[in-house]
């Protein structure tokens, strides 16, 4: 039998915590856990052999951090910890009767940021999780569960790994914060249109909040999710108590919360920090009898990119098509020139005119476009939240593509020519999306409504044939120019009406088509804009930059009772001015540090130099800018990626400050020096990092003592270099001690250092329990902290 055979026939039981576990046992601060299963096999299998004795069908091998990246200066290689791991899980089973058990390789985040927010590339990510993956297969795991990430495109990396090389099961589960987001600006919608486009065998949350916001989000992800849903909280909020990590809700209260999520809607239960065999027992007494929720295909259209996910229908989405070099001499410079922060303002004056989803189109004759559409690609999502169209005809270029892209993706396109079918719908099935099927064949475009539905219909059919479900293909009816064929702008209506009311599925134009050749363009694309769009058009791909075309947008929303109490007519339609004019984007020094130009930053800080004193352009635009940047960050209207190109377009700013300043002989000043450390046995050092980089921003000199660092290095450092504000880091609970024991050195040499601490386990109360002086929850509190301390 296989784990997936048993998934929506009854409830499926994980076990808990591992780490808890092994810091009863003797796991020491600082130490890596996974190294215990060749020094401590005995008590690894114990472990186990209680979470069976609960009766769980499931145990999780102690491997979350099993891979070379983490392991590389452990002194052990990767295979001999993962075969001792599952070694360990075999015996325990072995020893345990009853019905048949299950062996979860366990997969958790590498502890760094993929590139182009951190160094690491998704390449070497995927590597490190493939080969993971493939000894515990050969090792004898039954399934892999990934778990406790916190960014989609490490989640993807590790998906794609295990799928590719190994015939595991893979489950997969996020870690949100208490507002349901990511590290890197994702929602509950963006992990599920991921995970489904990945074709994971089951999906949930894990770790994070409370169990209160944890059965929040179930609620939301049971309205969106189709495949089977993984609960795994944490035994309530962590503390600390005679210097160990200690959860607050005991066993009971976490079998009755549990209870409750297997009624809304969960098929897989387990624990995770804090949970005990004496929770995953009671949990299972209780839980043991409810009948899983029946899992059911939802009928939902969604793109997504790592921090916007997008619905198609029944509200139509407008698609931008202004990333595409047809007829736009200035784009196809850029392209030659690979001037990529050209591309990036199109993108983000188009997400500011009212786009949802951005098509990008690449391909010059004289380019590699392969490589244009992946640096495209890479700089758009650096930035631009919205998801986007990847709109090639070079199938080599879709993969590629596809595979760097951080999201669900729109693919443009595939068409009813077997031939074309054969290679496109692969790619679909292997990396997710939605794909856009052109109603022509082998035979061209057909001429009536009739022959441009049979096209439809063989192209729904032969996606099914690959296992691709019709909410993923919007169809084209294709619109041709009225000038070269007078019937052309009827036939495609017709064909639209007919294609939507026969087949039920979404559909797709490109608009402008059909003025092609005519003057006034504006006004044949705006009357067959609204025409279709009462025909049944969903996805709308025109330029969102014409007021004329997204007038009619909001009005047909208006009427047809799309937009609350006209809400979006009023305010969009109020702000205008001529309706036949383009938005045009002016750009200023405090503008492209907003936007993240970090070319633009340089040449317009050079400018203002011409102009004012160095100190005028940092305290009035600069650290304005990245004031506005934190506010953003703070009320999540801007996420991780914003902030970091935003920083790094600063810094571009203050480097060129500084070579004026020393070609004049001088430097500027610094605001204070603190020191930053992830502290002894923890290897993450992700938030560590972005710190770092918004206090230099503001001015202030950073000594970066890296992670795994011992307390004796960091308290050496604080003394020597008279420092005033020290930065702990730690993400995982086992090194929470570390942190304590760190913080209880530098107090009992009486050093007159303030100490700011953060993590993913950290919370204000945990803080004050181990005595820091002040608890930061992101980068721009740290930097809020600083300000306090030095001003």
């Amino acid at each position: 039998m296989k784990i997936t055979d048993l998934l929506g026939k009854r409830i499926v039981f994980f076990d808990g915590a591992m780490g808890s576990m092994l810091q009863k046992n003797g796991l020491k601060a600082g130490e890596l856990p996974e190294i215990m299963n060749i020094t401590q096999g005995d008590v690894i299998k114990n472990i186990h052999l209680n979470y069976l004795d609960a009766g769980c069908d499931l145990i999780t091998t102690n491997t979350l951090g099993a891979n070379r990246i983490k392991l590389c200066q452990s002194g052990y290689c990767v295979e001999e910890i993962i075969n001792a791991a599952i070694k360990n899980a075999k015996k325990a089973i072995s020893l345990c009767g009853g019905k048949e058990r299950f062996i979860a390789f366990d997969i958790g985040p590498t502890g760094k940021l993929l590139e182009p927010l951190g160094d690491l590339s998704f390449d070497d990510a995927y590597s490190s999780f493939s080969q993971a993956a493939v000894i515990a297969e050969k090792s004898g795991a039954d399934l892999a569960i990934i778990e406790t990430m916190t960014d989609t495109y490490e989640m993807k990396a590790a998906v794609l790994a295990v799928k590719e090389n190994t015939s595991l099961p893979v489950f997969a589960t996020f870690s949100f914060d208490i507002n349901g987001r990511l590290l890197t600006g994702g929602d509950i919608e963006c992990a599920v249109a991921l995970l489904e486009g990945l074709g994971v065998d089951a999906l949930g949350i894990n770790c994070g909040n409370g169990l209160d916001k944890m059965i929040e989000f179930l609620e939301k992800l049971s309205k969106l999710c189709s495949l089977p849903i993984i609960v795994q909280p944490n035994a309530g909020i962590p503390k600390v108590e005679c210097g160990n990590t200690v959860f607050d809700v005991d066993a009971e209260e976490f079998a009755d919360d549990m209870l409750i999520m297997a009624q809304k809607g969960a098929h897989i239960l387990g624990g995770c920090c804090g949970t005990t065999p004496e929770h995953i027992k009671r949990m299972i007494e209780l839980c043991s009898d409810i009948e899983p929720a029946q899992i059911i295909e939802k009928d939902i259209t969604k793109e997504s990119s790592y921090a916007n996910a997008c619905k198609i229908g029944p509200s139509p989405v407008i698609i931008g098509e202004r990333i595409n070099p047809t007829g736009k001499k200035l784009f196809k410079e850029a392209l030659r020139k690979n001037n990529f922060e050209y591309i990036l303002d199109q993108g983000l004056a188009q997400a500011d005119d009212g786009a949802h989803i951005l098509d990008v189109n690449v391909g010059l004759p004289d380019i590699d476009e392969n490589v244009a559409m992946q640096n495209a690609i890479t700089s758009l999502q650096s930035l631009v939240k919205l998801p986007l169209q990847i709109d090639t005809s070079d199938t080599a270029v879709m993969e590629a593509a596809l595979r760097v892209y951080n999201g669900k993706a729109l693919i443009n396109s595939v068409n009813g020519k077997i031939c074309e079918m054969k290679k496109i719908f692969p790619l679909v099935k292997k990396y997710g999306g939605v794909v856009v099927g052109l109603t022509l064949d082998e035979n061209g475009i057909p001429e009536t409504p009739e022959g441009r539905l049979e096209i439809a219909r063989k192209i729904i059919n032969t996606a099914e044939e690959y296992g691709i479900n019709k909410k993923n293909i919007i169809i084209d009816a294709l619109t041709l120019a009225v000038s070269s064929s007078p019937d052309a702008a009827k036939v495609t209506l017709q064909s639209l009406a007919l294609i939507k009311k026969t087949l039920g599925v979404k559909t797709v134009l490109g608009v402008s088509n059909v003025s092609f050749g005519l003057p006034s363009r504006e006004v044949l694309n705006s009357t067959f804009f609204s025409q279709a769009l009462h025909s049944g058009l969903d996805a709308c791909i025109i330029n969102p930059g014409s007021s004329m075309m997204m007038n009619v947008y909001y009005a047909f929303k208006a009427l047809l009772g799309l937009d609350e109490q006209c809400g979006e007519y009023i305010r969009k339609l109020s702000a205008q001015g001529s309706p036949y004019t383009e938005t045009k984007r002016r750009q200023t020094l405090f503008d492209s540090i907003l936007g993240g130009m970090a070319e633009s930053a340089c040449e317009l800080t050079i400018k203002e130099l011409q102009r004012r004193p160095h100190q005028d352009i940092v305290v009035s635009i600069l650290v304005t800018a990245l004031d506005e940047v934190g506010k953003g960050f703070d009320n999540k209207t801007l996420f991780l990626p914003q902030l970091m190109k935003c920083a790094q377009a600063a810094q571009s700013a203050f480097a060129v400050i500084n070579e004026n300043l020393a070609k004049n002989g001088c430097k500027q000043k610094n605001k204070g020096r603190i020191v930053i450390a992830t502290v002894k046995g923890d290897i993450h050092d992700i938030g560590k990092n972005i710190v770092k980089v918004m206090l230099e921003n503001y001015g202030y000199e950073v000594i970066d003592l890296g992670r795994d660092t011992d307390s004796e290095l960091i308290a050496k450092t604080v003394e020597n270099e008279g420092i005033r504000l020290l930065g702990l880091s730690a993400l995982m609970t086992t090194t929470v001690p570390s942190m304590e024991q760190t913080i209880k050195l530098i107090r009992d040499r009486g050093l007159d250092c303030k100490i700011m601490v953060g993590g993913a386990v950290m919370t204000p109360e945990y803080a004050k329990k181990i005595k820091a002086d002040f608890y930061a929850k992101d980068a721009m509190a740290g930097v809020s902290i600083a300000k306090k301390v030095f001003d």
